[in-house]
């Protein structure tokens, strides 16, 4: 059954993807960014900044089913200012929505808000952040699950991992890589790479998101994620080759980070039970 969807962030590096599966899928999409360049023109566009205070913001952006907050800035850096300062705008969004009538809301979350973690994350592994980043979204995970219950509203707290794809975008070390094989450069300093993680392409994971917002019954924390490991070397590697890059990696040029786990990953069973609707 199609809903009508708000997805805030929509122009960014992972929403304007999830617009696309979205509406593929058959949804009604409005989508809202400060701007909004490139997104599919079968979505409503509403550019808009959302943190502006307005009574009448649900009304404004189409008096949606559901909203998909994704907006976010700085999240490539981990520990800018700017995560601390929003906090509150994102809260009093959320809050106005909610009070306005909206009865689902799914948030984007991240697995920085677990902080060190060694083996698979799941819905009740405890949360100690070690980023300004990762307490943010923490932060705003608990008000936003506060909320849904004080209006009895479904709330689903989307937890990514680590992300590849569409890099040209992105800020990651897949993004450099293509940078540094751009400027010609042989080599790519490196660390060990034997840190393993859970990569998921970023259309699969736009098909994953979608998938939890057009169904209502599992709630809470949903791990969108592959639920395997792999080790970083592994997956770079691969990269370099599924891509053509002229580039090696010069593996011991960077420690390994201290604070970085020997292996984590997103425990999958709540999306593969999602998919499997």
């Amino acid at each position: 059954m199609s809903k009508k969807i708000l997805v805030t962030g929509a122009g960014g590096y992972i929403g304007r993807h999830v617009v696309k599966a979205l509406l593929d899928a058959g949804q009604e999409v409005i989508a809202s960014d400060i701007r909004l360049d490139g997104v599919d023109a079968r979505a409503r566009a509403v550019e808009a900044n959302i943190f502006e205070d307005s009574r009448h913001i649900f009304e404004e952006l189409g008096s949606p089913d559901v909203c998909l907050h994704m907006a976010w800035r700085d999240g490539f850096k981990h520990n800018a200012d700017s995560h601390m300062s929003d906090l509150s705008s994102h809260y009093r969004f959320l809050k106005s929505m909610l009070d306005s009538g909206l009865k689902q809301v799914a948030v984007m979350g991240t697995m920085h808000e677990v902080g060190y973690w060694e083996g698979a994350i799941d819905e009740d592994t405890p949360c100690h952040p070690a980023s300004m980043y990762g307490i943010a979204k923490n932060a705003l995970r608990e008000a936003t699950l506060l909320l849904g219950k004080e209006h009895e509203a479904v709330v689903q707290w989307i937890r990514a991992f680590y992300i590849v794809g569409d890099d040209a975008r992105g800020s990651s070390i897949f993004a450099k890589l293509l940078q540094s094989d751009k400027a010609g450069k042989p080599t790519f300093p490196f660390t060990t790479g034997k840190n393993k993680f859970d990569f998921i392409d970023v259309d699969v994971l736009a098909q994953q998101i979608s998938a939890v917002i057009m169904q209502d019954e599992i709630t809470g924390i949903i791990n969108c994620c592959s639920g395997h490991p792999v080790s970083l070397a592994d997956r770079v590697e691969r990269y370099i080759k599924d891509n053509n890059l002229n580039i090696k990696l010069e593996y011991g040029a960077f420690p390994d980070r201290p604070y970085d786990s020997p292996g984590v990953w997103g425990d999958a069973t709540k999306i593969q039970q999602i998919l499997h609707l």
